[in-house]
């Protein structure tokens, strides 16, 4: 049985708008719950997918940052286009990069990084992450074993150029954040495998934003969003957003 794919979604809840930014790999399931939440709050939230995601991991493998950039932009002027003139934004990993990546690009209200990488990963790590990304998909789709391992092996032979890409945008990025001055609240899981924690310290470490807080969720993995302090990360995420100088 083929399973359904998350689709981006908008949520209008009132006149601030938030954008919200899955991983890599990901798709907008990551932040619904949390656009649901802030939805009820008064905000509008808007969640893209980046080109390749929620789609067979073949397509996935030749799409690159360039591509989900572009795709982070288009919400944002999404968003724009609709009437919203102050837009915060919160992203999960590498939607947490692209958060960043908007606060010195594009006027931000205020930015929620959550468990975004400043560290580089190897390629090798970050090709079997994909790998095993595929292999699920192709569960999920509800093919058999033997048809999976059929299209994993063709699957390893597509060259990955994404991976280097994606260190380049990560380094930066890392270079840039010092760029940044809008409000800005680091959030970190403790118990996050996927990257280097430390990377919660360099952004609220660098960034020049006045207003600025870190907070580290003892109970949660790299997935925050969707982890046992999820309810917490939302209270956090909507009392950030109410300190915020919202011109309504």
């Amino acid at each position: 049985m083929r399973v359904s794919i998350p689709r981006p979604f908008t949520f209008e809840g009132g006149k601030r708008a938030v954008l919200l930014l899955h991983g890599f790999t990901g798709n907008s399931a990551d932040v619904r719950m949390l656009g649901r939440f802030l939805e009820k709050k008064g905000y509008t939230c808007h969640a893209p997918h980046y080109k390749g995601h929620g789609v067979p991991p073949e397509e996935l493998v030749h799409t690159g940052p360039e591509d989900w950039w572009q795709d982070v932009v288009n919400g944002y002027e999404f968003l724009k286009n609709k009437g919203y003139t102050e837009i915060a934004v919160a992203g999960l990993s590498l939607g947490g990069v692209f958060s960043l990546k908007l606060g010195y690009t594009v006027p931000i209200k205020g930015i929620v990084p959550m468990c975004a990488p400043m560290y580089i990963k190897s390629e090798e790590v970050m090709y079997q992450g994909i790998l095993e990304y595929a292999r699920e998909f192709k569960k999920r789709e509800g093919k058999t074993e033997e048809q999976i391992e059929m299209e994993m092996n063709e699957f390893k032979k597509t060259p990955m150029n994404t991976l280097k890409a994606l260190q380049e945008l990560i380094a930066d990025v890392r270079d840039h954040v010092d760029m940044i001055y809008s409000p800005i609240f680091v959030v970190q899981a403790r118990h996050d495998h996927m990257i280097n924690t430390d990377s919660a310290n360099i952004i609220y470490r660098e960034v020049e934003s006045d207003i600025k807080e870190i907070k580290w969720y003892e109970e949660s993995g790299h997935v925050i969003t969707l982890d046992k302090e999820r309810e917490q990360l939302h209270e956090d995420i909507y009392a950030f957003l109410e300190k915020l100088d919202w011109n309504d």
